[in-house]
């Protein structure tokens, strides 16, 4: 019970809204952590096989056996650049949408569209990557409600023969627009750059930290791709849909950073660090007090934290223990504030 609890401390942190009286209940999926098991069944191999950057949506039906039997009308397509690539992954992330409204009694109600994180090959070690892309979500549930919520499951995936064609773990990432909700928050969809000034303080500091702790630098809290939305491996929160100021900036996407160490992943040759595993923080000197405050609560959750990794189920001890020990070393990084001065912050960005 042990491993349980404290994935549901982490859930019973992210409860807590940061809005106000608006927020509204989390969505059923994303309100348990139990696994589930579902069997997605379509044109597996042609979604696989889709060219890079199309997207292209084909009909599925997404069938779901734990905790409960339920069966959906899907549209299943692939998502992502990079590990579309055939030389990094031979299978894609993928992208679930609900052709019809799930009624009030499925697990799936009130959800539209959901990202699917699944595993890159078919090598049963790629599990342990999702395994601990997954535990990064639940750390960050831990440390602010703002957080995307994650579900772990098990998936068959079965091609229009009938015949499963893999066989993986997953999970399903909460939607931007529903964690806003339950904060009482809106999502900001803007193009362009935004100024730090646009930032929260303290959630712009908490996410960088966040960041700086899983070893990932695979993101930006002011810009996006051109023409797409803000921000690249970021979502925007505030008080209304078209807030220029007090911008709560929340994180996704983990795959590249050290933590998970997915062997497809690099760091970004300006960056100049050699692995993925070496960190930089890429935080905003703007913010450096706010970073000291927070590195003191993450210092009071180092044991929860950590712990995570523990109640991961189907992580392996050889995992578990390294993750563990890239952490550890976090945590002597920011010991005190002196240290969190001279060995984070000293790469602010100014």
């Amino acid at each position: 019970m042990g491993a349980w609890l404290a994935l549901a401390a982490a859930y019973a942190v992210s409860a807590q809204p940061t809005g106000g009286a608006e927020a509204k209940r989390p969505t059923r999926l994303f309100s348990e952590d139990q696994p589930i098991r579902a069997t997605i069944r379509g044109p597996i191999s042609a979604v696989v096989a889709t060219p890079i950057p199309a997207r292209t949506a084909r009909p599925a039906v997404l069938e779901l056996s734990v905790p409960a039997a339920e069966k959906h009308s899907i549209q299943l397509s692939p998502r992502g650049l990079t590990r579309r690539q055939k030389e990094q992954c031979t299978f894609p992330p993928l992208r679930v949408e609900f052709t019809g409204k799930p009624d009030k009694a499925s697990l799936f109600e009130g959800q539209k569209r959901l990202k699917l994180v699944t595993h890159c090959r078919n090598a049963t070690s790629h599990e342990q990557y999702v395994l601990l892309e997954y535990s990064a979500y639940r750390m960050l549930n831990l440390l602010s409600p703002a957080g995307l919520r994650a579900r772990l499951g098990s998936f068959d995936y079965a091609d229009t023969n009938g015949r499963v064609t893999e066989s993986r773990i997953g999970f399903f990432v909460e939607d931007p627009d529903d964690a806003a909700s339950r904060n009482g928050l809106k999502e900001i969809r803007t193009t362009g750059r935004i100024a730090v000034a646009q930032l929260d303080p303290a959630a712009a500091a908490r996410a960088a930290l966040f960041e700086y702790m899983i070893g990932n630098t695979d993101w930006s809290m002011r810009a996006g791709p051109q023409g797409d939305i803000c921000c690249h491996n970021f979502r925007l929160f505030g008080a209304a849909a078209n807030s220029q100021g007090a911008m709560v900036p929340v994180p996704y996407d983990f795959d590249a950073s050290g933590l998970v160490n997915a062997p497809y992943a690099v760091p970004a040759e300006e960056l100049r660090i050699s692995s993925v595993r070496d960190r930089q923080y890429r935080g905003y000197c703007a913010h450096n007090a706010q970073a000291l405050a927070a590195a003191a609560d993450f210092r009071a959750k180092q044991p929860q934290i950590i712990g995570i990794l523990s109640a991961i189920p189907g992580l392996d001890e050889r995992r578990r223990s390294g993750a563990a020990a890239y952490l550890e070393a976090f945590f002597r990084d920011i010991a005190t504030d002196e240290t969190t001065a001279k060995r984070v912050l000293k790469t602010c960005i100014s």
